[in-house]
């Protein structure tokens, strides 16, 4: 563990852990919750449309990543290559011959802005273990809405469980971190100002990269003022995730239940 690599060993995994594994040559990860017994619970679109463009990049990556021979599957976990939503898998499945990494919590900034690579940590602190499993076993159970690529995907399902945090802002990217990257590189290249104040390649992309720098460190969960913490109780309702203002102004489900007993 450390700036180069989080890689880790299965023996090293404990209950409430957030994992993620690499795919189709580091090109995005796939995250998930270790809940112990060789389990992961995670989030997933299924079917191969994992990241949900809704274009042949899917098929692409489909095709690209490990997957069983034809006519086998996993003796454990069956056939769940077109299950939607929050699955449990066997940590094979979940890792599908990639390698497995710990995303890391309560980071400082610089160790933060020097894992260039956006999704491996971030600065907000972890809840402890009980209520991760928590609130990853009730998702398993209720749902985390529906999957979409900047605002509510497999590493936004992991970072909730783990801290619990939701964005209330519609306008802005979730608490995903790949996601927050990949805006920030686009932002880097193609909307700074100050792109206009040299000519040269080295000064433009040392201009490209303090934007790229600020624009992730501000978008981090452990940064972002527009974050709230949210009981998992109050997002059984899939209208909650489209509209994360709701989840935190719904009353609680013990203050229903008193309304409903008057």
């Amino acid at each position: 563990m450390g700036v180069l690599s989080n890689k880790i060993e299965r023996d090293q995994l404990k209950p409430g852990d957030h994992i993620y594994s690499w795919r189709l040559s580091y090109l995005y990860a796939h995250h998930g919750i270790y809940v112990g017994e060789e389990k992961v619970v995670h989030f997933t679109r299924g079917a191969g449309h994992e990241i949900g463009t809704g274009t042949v990049l899917d098929r692409i990556i489909f095709s690209s990543s490990p997957s069983p021979p034809v006519g086998t599957q996993c003796q454990i976990c069956g056939d769940q290559s077109r299950l939607d939503g929050v699955i449990s898998s066997c940590i094979d499945c979940f890792l599908s011959g990639g390698n497995l990494y710990l995303f890391e919590y309560g980071v400082s900034p610089a160790f933060y802005l020097a894992k260039a690579r956006g999704g491996t940590c971030t600065l907000a602190k972890s809840d402890p273990p009980e209520d991760v499993l928590h609130r990853a076993f009730f998702l398993l159970q209720n749902g985390f809405g529906g999957y979409n690529l900047f605002k509510n995907n497999c590493e936004d399902f992991a970072v909730y469980c783990k801290t619990g945090l939701l964005v209330v802002t519609a306008i802005s990217v979730g608490r995903s971190g790949q996601a927050a990257a990949f805006l920030a590189a686009t932002n880097a290249i193609m909307s700074s100002p100050l792109r206009f104040l040299t000519t040269s390649f080295s000064g433009l992309a040392a201009v490209s990269c303090g934007m790229y720098c600020i624009s992730r460190l501000v978008s981090d969960i452990g940064v972002r003022r527009d974050v709230v913490k949210v009981p998992v109780e109050r997002l059984v309702d899939q209208s909650d995730l489209c509209d994360p203002q709701a989840a935190v102004d719904s009353p609680a489900p013990s203050c229903i239940a008193t309304a409903k007993n008057d």
